[in-house]
Order: C-alpha cells, then sequence, then structure tokens
C-alpha cells in the first residue's frame, strides 16, 4: 500500500480531494474503463464527507420509489425554482433531478455504497414543490474493519457529536435508550452491550469501527476506490496545476508529476477555513464578528486557488456564500475549542435563542440554515454576531443543551469551564451573560404566556413538518413549544459557523471549469463544494451538498469516459 506516488506516474483521470465528490467522480470513471488516482493533502481520506450527517438530498430516489412515496420531476422542479429564485439554473437543476436517482441505482448496484430512507421533510415543505417526506436517503450504517490497513486513515467522526468515540445510529431509538439508561432496565441493557462492543473495538482496532451517518458514507466509497485499485494517495498536495497547449495535463505534487491523459478533477471541499477570502465573503466577519467552522481546517479553498491561478473564475456571487450553522465553543483545554454544530437542541420544546437585547430574532425550529441567516441579519450593524440559547433546569437535564449531556451526565464541568452558564434567577442569568435584564425577562414571559398551551404567535414554530420532525413528539400539543418557568436558568451562547461553501468555480454541467468569459478551460473540471452550488445559496433540504456532489462526480466521471447523459 504506497501512500504517495513514487515519482511521476500517467493516469487517464487524476482527482484532486478525496470527498464524497472527489470519490464518487474517480469511481464513475474508473467503472467506465479510464485508469485513476486520487491524491490528498491531508495525512486521512474523507474530506467533510466524513463529518458530515452522510445524507443526500435525491427527489424522486430508489428508496422512496419502494416505499411508494409519491413525486415527481414537475414537483421537485417547481421547488428547486421556488428555492432558487432569480439564480436558478435550467441545464444544471434539471441534470441534477434527471441523473440523480440513476447514481443512486449505479453506487448500489456496483458499489459497496448503500443507502437507508430517511423521514426528513423539505426545510420548506410548505413551499410550492416541497415535500413532508421522501427526498432525503442516508448512507447506510458501515463496519470500517472491512478498510483493512487503510481504516488507520479514514478521517474519524467530528469529536463533539460522539459520545466517547462512539456514533449513535440516525433512529431516535438509539438516543433514548442512552437517555434513559438509568431509568430503565431494557435500556441500561442496551447501552451496556453497545459499549462493551465499542470498548472492544477500541481495544482492537484503535478506534470504534461501527460508523454511521457521513462517516459511513466516506467509508463506503473509500472501500469500493480500493476493490477498483484506485489508488488514494494521503500527504500529497496539489501544488501546481501544468498546462500544455492551453489544456491542463497534469498536476505537480512534492513526490513527482502526475499526468491527466483526460482530465484533472478538483474536488478540494470549498473554502471554508480560507481566512483572506472569508473576510470579504461573510458580512459578520468583515464587521468584526467571529466565525467558527467544524468542516475540517484543511479546506483552505487550494483547489480553488490552483484553478484561478490559470484562469478559473469563481465569484462570490450568492446571498449567503455558505450552508450556515449556529456552532458554540466547546472548551477543550490549553486555550483549545471545539466547535459543536446545533443540530438537535433548538427543535425542543422549552429552549428559545435570543441575542444580547434580549430578544428573539427567529422561528428556533427552522434550519440550522435559516437560523443562521436570521442571526447574520438580524446583528447587522453590530461588532458581535452571537445569541443565546435559553433553558430551565428540567428543560437541559431532559436534552441537554449542545454539547452539554442531558441526565444522569452531571453539568458541574460545563459550568466550571465556561460552556454555559446558569443563574438561579432570569436575572441572575442576565448578569452572567450580558444579555439585557428587563427585556430577558419580558422575552420570557410573553414566550411563556402562550407557550403552556404550544402556541408561539411571535414565529410560528412547530407550524411546519420540518418543525417538528427533530422535537420532542411525546411533548404535546406542540413538540417545538413549551414553557421556561424553573429554575435555575442555562445559557449557552451560539455563533456562525458553516457546513462548507456555496459558492465556488463556475463550470459547464459535465463540471468542465469555466473562464470569466465562459469559455472552458480543457482539461479542468470541479466537483463537490469547489463547483458553485446549484441552490444558489438557499438550503432546501436535508443533503442538498452531498447529493449534488455525488450526482455531478457522477455526470463528470462519465463525461470524461466519454460516456453521453
Amino acid at each position: 500500500m504506497s501512500l504517495r506516488p513514487e515519482g511521476d506516474e500517467t493516469y487517464d483521470v487524476v482527482v484532486v480531494g478525496s470527498g464524497a465528490g472527489g470519490m464518487s467522480t474517480a469511481i464513475t470513471a474508473k467503472k467506465h474503463g479510464l485508469s485513476v488516482a486520487i491524491i490528498e493533502k491531508e495525512p486521512v481520506f474523507g474530506g467533510t464527507t466524513a463529518f458530515s450527517g452522510g445524507v443526500l438530498w435525491i427527489p424522486m430516489n430508489p428508496q422512496a420509489r419502494e416505499a411508494g412515496v409519491k413525486d415527481s420531476r414537475d414537483n421537485a422542479l417547481t421547488y428547486m425554482k421556488a428555492e432558487t429564485g432569480n439564480l436558478y439554473s435550467a441545464d444544471a437543476v434539471e441534470a441534477f433531478l434527471d441523473t440523480g436517482p440513476e447514481m443512486v441505482e449505479f453506487f448500489e448496484r456496483e458499489t459497496s455504497v448503500k443507502f437507508v430512507p430517511t423521514l426528513y421533510p423539505d426545510y420548506h415543505p410548505d413551499v410550492p414543490g416541497g415535500v413532508d417526506v421522501g427526498r432525503s436517503i442516508l448512507a447506510a450504517p458501515f463496519d470500517t474493519s472491512s478498510l483493512g490497513a487503510n481504516l488507520k486513515r479514514l478521517r474519524p467522526p467530528l469529536s463533539t457529536i460522539t459520545f466517547m468515540g462512539m456514533m449513535f445510529n440516525s433512529s431516535n431509538a438509539d438516543i433514548k435508550h442512552f437517555f434513559n439508561a438509568t431509568k430503565s432496565a431494557s435500556s441500561f441493557a442496551y447501552v451496556a452491550k453497545r459499549m462493551v462492543k465499542h470498548f472492544t473495538e477500541v481495544t482492537r482496532y484503535g478506534r470504534g469501527v461501527q460508523v454511521t451517518s457521513g462517516n459511513a458514507l466516506a467509508a463506503r466509497l473509500a472501500k469500493s476506490v480500493f476493490d477498483a485499485d484506485i489508488p488514494l494517495y494521503t500527504e500529497t498536495p496539489a501544488e501546481e496545476l501544468i498546462v500544455t497547449d492551453g489544456r491542463v495535463t497534469a498536476v505537480r505534487t512534492p513526490s513527482g508529476t502526475l499526468s491527466a491523459r483526460k482530465g484533472v478533477v478538483i474536488a478540494t471541499g470549498g473554502f471554508a477555513h480560507d481566512l483572506e477570502k472569508l473576510k470579504k465573503a461573510y458580512p459578520h466577519l468583515a464587521r468584526g464578528g467571529e466565525h467558527v467552522s467544524p468542516v475540517p481546517e484543511a479546506n483552505t479553498g487550494d483547489g480553488i486557488r490552483l484553478a484561478e491561478s490559470i484562469g478559473g473564475h469563481a465569484p462570490v456571487e450568492f446571498g449567503d456564500t455558505s450552508a450556515w450553522m449556529p456552532v458554540s465553543k466547546v472548551p477543550q483545554g490549553k486555550g483549545r475549542f471545539g466547535a459543536f454544530p446545533h443540530l438537535l437542541d433548538r427543535y425542543k420544546p422549552g429552549i428559545i435563542a435570543v441575542l444580547k437585547s434580549g430578544k428573539r430574532f427567529t422561528n428556533e425550529s427552522n434550519s440550522y440554515h435559516d437560523v443562521g441567516a436570521a442571526l447574520q441579519r438580524a446583528c447587522e450593524g453590530q461588532t458581535e454576531t452571537a445569541a443565546w440559547l435559553i433553558c430551565d433546569h428540567p428543560t437541559i437535564r431532559k436534552y441537554g443543551l449542545g454539547f452539554a449531556k442531558p441526565a444522569p451526565v452531571p453539568l458541574g464541568r460545563y459550568i466550571s469551564n465556561g460552556y454555559l452558564q446558569r443563574g438561579t434567577t432570569l436575572a441572575d442569568l442576565a448578569a452572567a451573560t450580558g444579555i439585557d435584564r428587563s427585556a430577558l425577562e419580558a422575552t420570557v414571559a410573553a414566550y411563556n404566556k402562550t407557550a403552556s398551551v404550544g402556541e408561539d404567535p411571535e414565529y410560528g414554530r412547530g407550524t411546519t413538518s420540518f418543525n417538528r420532525y427533530l422535537a420532542d413528539p411525546e411533548h404535546q400539543p406542540n413538540p417545538c413549544v413549551g414553557p421556561i418557568t424553573t429554575g435555575p436558568y442555562y445559557a449557552l451562547r451560539i455563533v456562525m459557523g458553516d457546513l462548507g461553501t456555496f459558492d465556488g468555480l463556475r463550470t459547464d454541467v459535465s463540471g468542465q471549469v469555466q473562464r470569466a468569459d465562459g469559455s472552458a478551460i480543457g482539461g479542468l473540471f470541479a466537483v463537490g463544494n469547489d463547483r458553485a452550488s446549484i441552490m444558489g445559496g438557499n438550503y432546501p433540504g436535508a443533503g442538498i451538498t452531498l447529493g449534488p456532489a455525488m450526482t455531478f462526480g457522477y455526470l463528470t466521471g462519465r463525461h470524461l469516459a466519454g460516456v453521453s447523459r
């Protein structure tokens, strides 16, 4: 197993980057008869995919058809037009809708990649063409021990969303067993069995091998890469694109030059950690605010810069240039912090978000992107772009708050290290956080007045199927809305983060990179977050990054092999 190129090598296709976009392109090209190599600058493969939820948004996918879910191309097209507005790209969107289901069938038939259905509604199911279930599918759980010696090169999951290194299954039932371990004999037995199995794996392999979500997708794609005898070189950054007679013909790396007879594919994950570009692209940074991204720190825009160095065009043009994610900073000692993405707690009853002014600013049960966009706009004209999640004692003990776990896990360390703020009264909490005291008390009082009967007239929490999907179905009459009444009270500061960038290189439908004048750069392609999103800076549903990444990776791989759509 060679980890880096051994001198100069020649392939039909060289892929730069090892996330879902890059690996799906490589696998497709190889399955259609081309020789392919993947290079990755980090010592681990999997890219942002390995940190992600592993969900793909694919309208009319095979799993939905098998489940009897009714959807149509016209319906999905209507939704996409409504979601993208004046940034609707007809050719790209239609190619995505037409090819997505075919891509899923191809990978399930030809590779180790498998998917399972989810019950995710579209994020805006009340928009014309939106649906309550069926368009999002999830990578099936995977035993990564089948990667053999390559297991040590798989990027581990994001540490802040695991429990002692263990990943949860996507079902709420799995998580509920852990929450109820001290209250139920059957849950205790379930948790004990999981823990014994996990620590047995750690002892044998140095890590847990039963993975879910994006780690499962990255591992399944990697297994398919290795089964197809595609070299996946790590610690091999692309330093230069070599152009011959106006066409990209090779990539120079520290270990040698890799020539590409058909093309080079840029798949380096976007520019979420390109600090100079972010200062220009992110309004909250431009005005002096803070941004904490949970995506891999190596996503520094290398691929986009390489393409720009030979004429590629990557304008920042979307109103929201990234997939926004509210995050909290988890103290990890020695001045270091981890990023916790707030994917679940905001939907639960009894948790609201307020600004420093003490006022709410949005429906907390909307999608992470929508809440992030609302936070950014609510803080216009201010240096700080931040909010506080507020709840009472029974709520935090039942659901947890951010990285702070529910009962029976003690809260003391989260308070002592400053992650949580606590106050006996709301006035005490306001003093501890710097929130306006009178406004906070008034906000909670106004919220409680209708929350006791499950209503939120100010922002309408719980009025859509998506709002309710991640809430507490056992809490009635509204699974998203409950009062804040019993002290002590808790607050957790959240700031702007992202799940990856939307803006990227302009390409044609096949993925060929274009110059500012629309002309194509021969031999250069882009997929994944290096390619401008077809969503126009919006976030219509769970998996709208990975769905297009794999679909256009499949399209680009076929195009390189000379296979028409």
